[in-house]
């Protein structure tokens, strides 16, 4: 009899364990962590920025980070409370478009020093420990668009550069610019007024620069704003057959002048949507433990009238098929400068 009831125990133990065992293997793995990055943007006033966080937003949405998005608006006091807070709330990491590549520096080694990782979009920061940064290949750029400009200037003629020097992207392409054109002894660079990136200020810097130089053969803006101020400036001078401009982004604006034939005659195209992806990818993968490159190059190209009228708009992503470098045989890419550590 003891030897049933016995039995009778251990056969009931054991449907218990089966039971538990069943239980456990339904049982849903623990979801895994969502990361919390934060992002603080150079401006969201520029279409470049505004492609950048929509790019940024829906490859955060499918690795599974949780992003948070501010502007600094251009100003580095804003941008360097924006890491302070990014700071205290405990972000798993924080991406930064510096408005000022020097003065960042502080807010860099501040996220450092709390063991936040640090990654850079689109314009570097001059010191601290950043783990990656991606942006487009500016130098290059700067070079296509310079050669491009020597060739409607038949290698000769007077240059204006719009600039905004506190930031590394516009160094970089300025200094591929400067290389361009320094090949050709016919043309020369007669002023670099800043005009900060911003339209307004671009207008007002051009109106200066056509009145201080009658025979003003083009501008080369920095960036599209710039471009466009500039634009506008000769035409209000009445100027637009005789000063070229040339500019840098191809923003829909910017090509819509360059294919009605106007005195914007080229962009080189930087393509931000592919930099937002690539940097929430280099994130993500970081966070997981995975080794990421310090520097990742994002290929430019140039769009002007010809491109566009060969249909170069792809619907599909609302990118460009500009023609590359590939197409500029001599224009060899570069890497973006890492920043130095601190």
């Amino acid at each position: 009899m003891k030897s049933v009831m016995r039995l009778s125990v251990v056969a009931v133990l054991g449907a218990a364990a089966l039971i538990a065992a069943s239980s456990c293997a339904r049982r849903p793995p623990a979801a895994e962590k969502q990361f919390v990055v934060g992002v603080t943007l150079l401006t969201r006033s520029h279409q470049f920025y505004q492609d950048l966080e929509s790019a940024m937003r829906k490859t955060a949405a499918d690795v599974g980070i949780q992003l948070r998005v501010q502007s600094a608006d251009f100003k580095v006091d804003k941008q360097t409370n924006q890491v302070e807070d990014f700071i205290n709330s405990g972000a798993d990491a924080i991406v930064i478009c510096p408005a000022d590549s020097r003065a960042i520096v502080g807010a860099v080694k501040r996220a450092n020093q709390a063991g936040i990782p640090v990654f850079t979009a689109d314009i570097t920061a001059l010191g601290g420990d950043v783990v990656s940064h991606i942006a487009s290949d500016n130098v290059q750029g700067g070079l296509l668009i310079g050669e491009y400009l020597a060739g409607l200037l038949n290698g000769k003629g007077k240059v204006v550069i719009i600039d905004h020097p506190v930031t590394t992207s516009v160094q970089d392409r300025v200094r591929g610019f400067e290389q361009a054109l320094a090949k050709h002894p016919g043309i020369s660079i007669v002023a670099r007024p800043t005009a900060e990136g911003q339209r307004t200020k671009a207008v007002a810097v051009a109106e200066t620069m056509l009145e201080a130089h009658p025979d003003l053969g083009a501008f080369f803006g920095i960036n599209d704003d710039s471009a466009l101020g500039a634009l506008q400036a000769v035409k209000q001078a009445g100027r637009a057959d005789r000063v070229i401009v040339v500019g840098y982004d191809a923003t829909p604006e910017a090509r819509q002048e360059i294919l009605a034939g106007s005195a914007l005659k080229a962009d080189a195209v930087q393509y931000p949507r592919k930099i937002g992806q690539v940097t929430i990818e280099t994130v993500a993968k970081y966070l997981r433990g995975e080794s990421v490159p310090e520097v990742i190059p994002v290929e430019v190209g140039i769009v002007d009238r010809e491109s566009l009228q060969s249909g170069a708009v792809s619907r599909a992503r609302g990118l460009l098929t500009a023609r590359t470098p590939r197409d500029f045989g001599e224009v060899a890419p570069t890497a973006p400068p890492r920043s130095p550590g601190a």
